[in-house]
């Protein structure tokens, strides 16, 4: 009877031994990499991992479906992934290119589902210095991961040449087959259970991390292509609103466009709220300009200064330089088209006064004065381009011919236009 009793207690105290350890195995979290690389995925990556290595996890799968972004946040994000001591697993599940080629050979085991594609990643810009730091990263990464380094150079610069594998000119990418067969990929799978199975990793259950609705605003107005429609749009509101009399739509516009660019960016960690802070006073600086006559210094401290504000909000030079360069270009050709077509455009009518009494038509807003004309005098204070001038002892508002006239110089009526006497300085 004791022996049955102590067989019972043995077995007993082996199965609750067993279930503990199992209890322990702990959970396989599914963190995604999805979109563009920008700093808020940087942000999102670095917080979700230190919440999930609190939970000691049995392993992290990297759920990657990226068309690439930025080098330096995906240089960070590799460097986090490659640290962890935990095992890890890069699931490719639709694409890897460009940056996102990077991320997925840095886990210790690479997967690529049904379909998915791998490859593609040429730099932007494509330039020697930034090519040669780029490619010194994937073979970096090849190698602590025992994957063939000139396989994954050969992604990102069409010189590489691997006779049987890529074509000559072409950068290379691989279906995920292809990938399998290379040895880039270790499983080509599209099932957590059958990867986890795979690589045997025991796990109580599979957690699936969501990106929060902040982080996903974040990153599509973080985005360098919505950045540059938002830029966009609100220089075209600002021209509209500088060409219509009081506050309107145009104003509205801009100022929704812009403030959507800065809050992308600044949720998004690409910047401060130091940016947004130069830009309103570079802003401004140009509404002064704007009501006072000519072009100064205030003028050009606003352009400069708004110019700093973008280009910091957007966290990377090469970036921002390129969506507002791209962004001024579109304004000047919509600019350009609503002078030349606006009176056209029934919608354009409405903010717009184009309604004009011709003399022809015998409106006057005031008598002409034709004695002044080829009359000579002397401006009495700067023409920029109106101001006042005084011929034969009166004082007269004029306007100069283009030119900037400064106080004191000697001027000629060289055209009047009803009440307006036009000046050119002798």
């Amino acid at each position: 009877m004791r022996r049955i009793v102590f067989i019972a207690i043995l077995i007993l105290v082996v199965l609750l031994n067993q279930l503990a350890f199992a209890e322990n195995f702990g959970d396989v979290f599914i963190i995604p990499i999805k979109g563009e690389i920008n700093r808020a995925t940087f942000n999102f990556i670095s917080s979700t991992l230190n919440k999930v290595l609190e939970k000691n996890p049995a392993a992290i799968i990297f759920e990657i479906d990226t068309y690439g972004g930025l080098i330096t946040e995906t240089e960070k994000i590799k460097n986090l992934i490659m640290a962890l001591d935990i095992p890890t697993i890069s699931f490719v599940n639709n694409k890897a290119e460009s940056a996102g080629v990077l991320l997925a050979i840095s886990s210790e085991k690479l997967v690529m589902a049904n379909s998915s594609t791998i490859g593609s990643a040429e730099t932007i810009p494509d330039t020697e210095k930034v090519l040669s730091m780029w490619r010194s990263f994937l073979r970096d990464a090849a190698q602590q991961r025992g994957r063939d380094p000139k396989i994954i150079e050969a992604m990102a610069d069409s010189d590489i040449y691997i006779e049987g594998i890529s074509q000559k000119g072409k950068l290379l990418n691989l279906t995920g087959k292809e990938a399998l067969e290379l040895g880039v990929a270790d499983l080509v799978s599209d099932s957590y259970e059958e990867i986890l199975d795979s690589f045997s990793i025991s796990y109580n259950s599979i957690v699936q991390v969501d990106e929060s609705l902040e982080l996903k605003f974040a990153k599509l107005l973080a985005n360098s292509y919505i950045s540059t429609l938002l830029i966009t749009i609100g220089l075209i509101g600002f021209v509209i609103e500088l060409f219509t009399p009081g506050f309107g739509i145009g104003g509205i516009i801009s100022i929704i466009s812009f403030g959507l660019f800065f809050a992308g960016n600044i949720l998004a960690g690409n910047s401060q709220w130091t940016s947004l802070i130069i830009f309103v006073i570079g802003l401004i600086l140009l509404i002064i300009e704007a009501i006072s006559p000519g072009f100064g210094l205030p003028g050009i401290s606003g352009i400069v200064l708004i110019v700093v504000g973008i280009v910091l909000a957007m966290g990377s030079i090469q970036s921002a330089i390129m969506s507002l360069s791209v962004a001024i270009i579109l304004t000047a050709i919509i600019t350009i088209l609503l002078i030349k077509q606006g009176r056209k455009i029934e919608a354009f009518n409405k903010i717009v006064l184009s309604t004009k009494h011709d003399d022809e038509e015998g409106y006057f807003s005031a008598p002409p004065k034709y004695e002044y004309l080829d009359k000579e005098g002397i401006a009495l204070t700067d023409l920029r381009p109106s101001g006042i001038i005084e011929i034969d002892e009166e004082k007269l508002d004029a306007l100069s011919e283009g030119s900037y006239i400064q106080k004191g110089s000697k001027i000629k009526v060289v055209k009047v236009e009803g009440s307006k006497i036009i000046v050119r300085r002798l």
